[in-house]
């Protein structure tokens, strides 16, 4: 079993910046990928970003190429979404999650292990 609580979610204007973390605890975190999603209200959760075991691969979802940058520290079982130049459309609950694999994926049913979530919301 692993557990993962995310935080550093909250209030940013449009254009601001927030740095999300999602802590793992329980089996071992490193050796498996993780990946970020987001579900806003009434909609699906969707993909946002993606890295393998070892931080050497990450993919992103086009909506957030070059704002968002997904990393790891493997060291403190902790992952990490910096999220710069903030949209009032990325207003949403962003969930950390990860799988018994060393690769990321962007769909989510391949993941194994989900955090809580953190209310991310940008104002215009």
């Amino acid at each position: 079993q692993v557990q993962l609580v995310e935080s550093g979610g909250g209030f940013v204007q449009a254009g601001g910046s927030l740095r999300l973390s999602c802590v793992a605890s329980g089996r071992t975190f490193s050796g498996y990928g993780m990946g970020w999603f987001r579900q806003a209200p009434g909609k699906e959760r969707e993909f946002v970003a993606t890295i393998s075991w070892s931080g050497g691969s990450t993919n992103y979802a086009d909506s957030v190429k070059g704002r968002f940058t997904i990393s790891r520290d493997n060291t403190k079982n902790t992952g990490y979404l910096q999220m710069n130049s903030l949209k009032p459309e990325d207003t949403a609950v962003y969930y950390c999650a990860t799988r018994m694999s060393r690769t990321g994926t962007s769909r989510s049913a391949s993941y194994d292990y989900w955090g809580q979530g953190t209310q991310v919301t940008v104002s215009s």
